[in-house]
């Protein structure tokens, strides 16, 4: 799969705020690289008192001095690995997935880069992972985890014994269903 291929398919309008105002906002980006595809998620310190442990996208919460969600997105990937996306490298956004236990809605931004640069995890990263996107994609399976499936359908991934599940897994799920409608996965 070459580029131009997975920039199509991913594309989409960009509507970078939510009209449900009952949940807490936030976002995310989902930052593909590379000729081989790589996407960029991080594993959060055991020491955090939300998300300890988990792996997942760079993003957080809507700060007050943002415009949108989209500025969140790329406010938080900066913050948390050091690395600036400029705003015409996002190409599109996933539906709105909501957590489980801490009440946010998240938007996915999804972002596509020929290549990075030295990444710095900040205090809220603990490790920076990359995981190439069909091998990763290629892991996923339902979660029978009864705590994870109280709410919501569950999945995971698992990657160099690493596993991906919840609100991030979700996510993932939604770009598998569109690499199945095109072929690709």
């Amino acid at each position: 799969m070459n580029g131009q291929t997975l920039r199509q398919i991913l594309s989409s309008d960009i509507i970078p705020h939510l009209d449900d105002h009952t949940t807490k906002h936030a976002a995310v980006l989902i930052v593909i690289y590379g000729e081989d595809h790589k996407i960029i998620m991080t594993q959060k310190p055991l020491s955090m008192q939300q998300h300890a442990g988990e792996i997942s996208f760079p993003g957080g919460k809507i700060d007050a001095s943002d415009e949108n969600l989209l500025e969140t997105a790329i406010r938080e990937t900066l913050e948390e690995i050091g690395l600036a996306v400029p705003r015409q490298n996002v190409i599109g956004q996933l539906k709105p997935v909501q957590t489980r236990n801490s009440g946010f809605t998240i938007i996915p931004f999804v972002a596509m880069l020929d290549q990075i640069t030295q990444l710095h995890p900040n205090s809220e990263v603990d490790e920076i992972l990359h995981f190439p996107i069909i091998p990763l994609l290629q892991t996923l399976r339902d979660d029978d985890d009864p705590g994870h499936r109280s709410l919501f359908e569950a999945y995971k991934l698992t990657y160099d014994n690493k596993m991906i599940w919840g609100a991030s897994a979700r996510m993932l799920k939604q770009i598998a269903d569109i690499f199945h409608s095109n072929q690709i996965l």
